[in-house]
């Protein structure tokens, strides 16, 4: 096992990520749950398979109050591609990067007087909805959004944990996909930021029995791996003392060629600098920027010489 390279808490807009509401998390489930006629996405894998890889992260959801804002921004950083659907109220986009789904993106206007935060749900795969639900109760979580089927999906819920951060658990109906290393363009790398690393890893551990590995503390900030198939997935991380404000979450990376250029390109388009490039622990270049509409996005430059036994 080769965990995969460290993530780290940005320290500059920290006061607009702390603004982040979970109604903003929970915008795509309740939009289109609420829509008369669902829009019906692409399944995750084509041709569909029957397997689960329980704790991969395997798609992503915004809720974004510009919808074509947002697809000019991630085409452009990302070079995605979108499948555009309307039902009812609720305007749907599924990106794509060369036809394979990687993310759903909805639009939900602010109401008047509403602050609201964009940000990126992260969804894991389970084989069994309901049942993580109820293990996740167990290990003291909170409901969000409960069980529901989406349709083309599968059925999905969306949970709190213990310390407030938020995710969502898939059973795929397509089955999920392969492990293989992230191409650029796709999501690489999830981290938790929390005030108990190892209380965080623990309930994840329970909810999706993962193996779990501590780094050896390198005058950085101590990390924990969070592994399932041979495949580092994830990574625990404490938040930063002087936070006192900030509120556990997740933050998802996208493999990018160039940490520098993507930082660039995602200014010209409209973003902003939340952590300049920086090396990472384990050879990679890491950098977090926010949207236009403020959705926090880090970037991960990993090269093709690098461990690939990383998988989302």
């Amino acid at each position: 096992m080769n965990p995969h390279p460290e993530s780290t808490p940005f320290p500059t807009g920290a006061g607009r990520w702390r603004r982040a509401t979970c109604a903003a998390l929970l915008g795509l489930a309740g939009a289109v749950a609420a829509a008369a006629d669902p829009p019906r996405p692409q399944g995750l894998v084509d041709p569909p398979n029957t397997e689960h890889r329980v704790g991969k992260f395997i798609f992503a959801s915004l809720v974004t109050p510009d919808l074509a804002a947002s697809e000019r921004f991630y085409g452009g950083l990302l070079g995605w591609t979108f499948t555009e659907q309307q039902a009812g109220n609720a305007s749907y986009a599924q990106a794509a990067v060369d036809g394979v789904p990687v993310a759903g993106l909805v639009q939900r206007p602010l109401r008047s007087g509403e602050a609201r935060q964009p940000a990126w749900l992260s969804l894991i795969a389970v084989s069994d909805v309901d049942a993580a639900r109820r293990t996740a109760l167990q290990r003291g979580a909170r409901v969000l959004s409960e069980p529901h089927d989406w349709p083309g999906m599968g059925r999905v819920a969306v949970l709190a944990d213990p310390q407030g951060a938020v995710f969502g658990v898939l059973a795929s109906g397509s089955g999920d996909p392969p492990d293989e290393a992230a191409a650029p363009g796709e999501w690489i790398w999830r981290s938790l930021f929390t005030r108990d690393p190892d209380a965080g890893a623990a309930f994840y551990q329970d909810l999706f029995d993962y193996e779990v590995y501590d780094l050896p503390d390198q005058g950085a900030a101590s990390q924990t791996i969070l592994a399932s198939g041979g495949f580092a997935r994830a990574s625990a991380n404490g938040l930063p003392p002087n936070w006192s404000q900030a509120h556990a979450h997740w933050l998802s990376y996208v493999r990018v060629v160039d940490a520098k250029v993507a930082v660039d390109r995602a200014v010209a388009l409209g973003g902003r600098v939340l952590l300049a490039p920086r090396q990472d622990r384990h050879g990679g270049r890491v950098a977090v920027v926010a949207d236009p509409q403020g959705a926090p996005l880090g970037l991960l430059e990993w090269t093709e010489t690098q461990d690939a036994k990383v998988a989302p």
